[in-house]
């Protein structure tokens, strides 16, 4: 990875590491921002208490979407620590076949979410959409009104109309490398416009050269935009630094 560069990784997994307050620390020095996502909120007090006095990484408290059906309770428990993040996710809808039954539940929560961030303002939402594209839009529409939240739609698979609706209604995209695993992913991310163009790795959920990736792999995700963008890496990561720093409202990182 080029040091010089300022690199982002808007959705990654760290308490799923094996270590995760080494890989928080690991990630500091790296110089990596990065958002690590909860899936449930009673992960979060250990997220914030390894996270919270640190420059480079945020962490997110979420509330999955295929935990739902199990976990749906954990709303209210998720609900009591809004107040201490600007930062959510992971949250969203699931209807592939494993979580289909709980799809009614999971719009619930979704809802319940996009209200309650949506009266608290000024949050930033990652968003899990798989096969659920239309539905997220219509919550997210319905919602959360863009002045009151900004969502990045994480490892976004809809279609390019989808995706068009989603610019519309002021969605970032977070891009991991694979997403371009065939030719529609990697049309769809040349589609997408750059001013709303971040980068993630979802890891631990990924494999980069045959292992699991990390954050410290952002890069990678950057020259994949970059090659199919026909731009350079150094381009792209500007490009995705500037418009993290538009998302977040702010001139330096270091105020987020």
């Amino acid at each position: 990875m080029t040091t010089h560069l300022a690199y982002a990784d808007l959705h990654c997994h760290l308490d799923l590491f094996p270590d995760f307050a080494s890989a928080v620390e690991e990630i500091e020095r790296a110089k990596v921002y990065a958002l690590t996502v909860t899936t449930t909120p009673r992960a979060w007090p250990r997220n914030r208490e390894l996270t919270e006095n640190k420059r480079y990484v945020r962490a997110a408290l979420g509330l999955h979407p295929q935990l739902v059906q199990d976990h749906a309770d954990d709303i209210h428990l998720w609900e009591m620590y809004l107040a201490e993040t600007r930062y959510v996710g992971e949250v969203g809808i699931d209807r592939g076949p494993r979580y289909y039954r709980s799809l009614d539940k999971q719009k619930d929560i979704f809802a319940h979410v996009l209200q309650s961030c949506g009266r608290a303002g000024d949050k930033i939402l990652t968003v899990h959409s798989v096969r659920s594209a239309r539905i997220v839009l219509d919550l997210v529409e319905e919602h959360l009104p863009a002045r009151a939240g900004k969502v990045i739609l994480h490892w976004f698979t809809g279609s390019k109309s989808e995706a068009q609706r989603a610019v519309e209604l002021g969605c970032h995209f977070s891009i991991n490398t694979q997403m371009a695993s065939n030719e529609r992913g990697r049309e769809l991310i040349r589609s997408l416009p750059c001013d709303r163009l971040l980068t993630e790795t979802d890891s631990p959920f990924t494999q980069i050269d045959g292992r699991t990736a990390s954050p410290l792999d952002i890069g990678k995700s950057v020259q994949l935009i970059a090659e199919l963008l026909k731009s350079t890496p150094e381009e792209v990561a500007a490009i995705v630094f500037e418009n993290l720093k538009r998302l977040l409202g702010t001139s330096s990182m270091g105020e987020t």
